[in-house]
């Protein structure tokens, strides 16, 4: 075998292990969390922050998050990044999940026509509904077991109104994440309530405007849990807790307050620490 040939095999062997170290060095978590983080693009903000400080790569399934949670409960996640706090409470109390912590929070918003004809604009998220219902006017809900689908139905109950007694009639029960759901929406000019990151970043707007906003009950919560290794040995809970910790620490925290969707700031960081 000439000297030529023996380097040329010598280096491609070092390239070889050097290649499988690289594979066996990567790092990375898988996060359960919602359509509102993805889609109103706050991931694609925080995490290159968060692979440079830690050299972790996240790997976001973006889903309501009644279905993130299941995910989580399945033990195909690392971490649960969601917001209902009732559904997340449950969830650590069933043992899935070890501590929540709240993280950053903004608010929901009622998207109508522009013209409101069932005169539902104000601050008051109760009285809009009940003026959307006594209209008759189209309202689109996800209907996917979401965060934003759970605080929708607790608006409706406080109103007093069964919406699932009026399914296929003036109320529209879509299944869908946020962006689909406010497409749906602008198409037939209909009523929806949404997460204002979502909204802030959605663009297909066509006639629709925000009509009720302000009212303290829209308030959105974030939450964060690690999913716990008593029910799913694999899961990764040093990488795991690394993301949540850098997520409540002073650079996570910041990252979440400087990130803008046209000028105007989305989430608002209130970790407790």
């Amino acid at each position: 075998m000439g000297m030529t040939r023996r380097r040329l095999l010598a280096a491609l062997a070092a390239g070889l292990c050097a290649a499988r170290g690289a594979g066996a060095r990567e790092r990375f978590i898988t996060v359960a969390s919602t359509t509102s983080t993805e889609q109103s693009g706050l991931f694609g903000h925080l995490l290159p922050a968060f692979q440079k400080k830690t050299g972790i790569q996240v790997r976001v399934v973006a889903l309501g998050t009644g279905q993130a949670l299941d995910m989580a409960r399945r033990g195909d996640a690392d971490v649960v990044f969601v917001h209902d706090k009732a559904a997340e409470e449950k969830f650590v109390a069933e043992g899935y999940g070890l501590e929540r912590q709240e993280v950053m929070y903004n608010d929901f918003v009622l998207v109508g026509p522009r013209d409101d004809p069932a005169r539902a604009r104000g601050k008051d998220i109760v009285e809009g509904l009940r003026r959307i219902r006594a209209a008759g006017a189209p309202f689109v809900s996800r209907g996917d077991k979401s965060g934003t689908h759970a605080a929708e139905l607790r608006f409706w109950k406080v109103a007093g109104i069964d919406v699932a007694a009026n399914r296929g009639t003036w109320y529209k029960d879509t299944g869908s994440g946020m962006g689909p759901a406010l497409n749906t929406a602008a198409s037939l000019n209909a009523y929806i309530l949404a997460d204002r990151g979502t909204w802030l970043s959605f663009k297909n707007r066509r006639d629709l405007d925000i009509v009720v906003e302000g009212d303290t009950r829209l308030l959105n919560q974030y939450g964060v849990m690690r999913v716990n290794p008593a029910k799913h040995p694999h899961v990764k809970q040093a990488e795991g807790q690394q993301f949540i910790d850098w997520l409540i620490g002073d650079d996570g925290q910041k990252a979440i307050a400087d990130y803008r969707i046209g000028g105007q700031q989305s989430f608002f960081p209130n970790a407790q620490r």
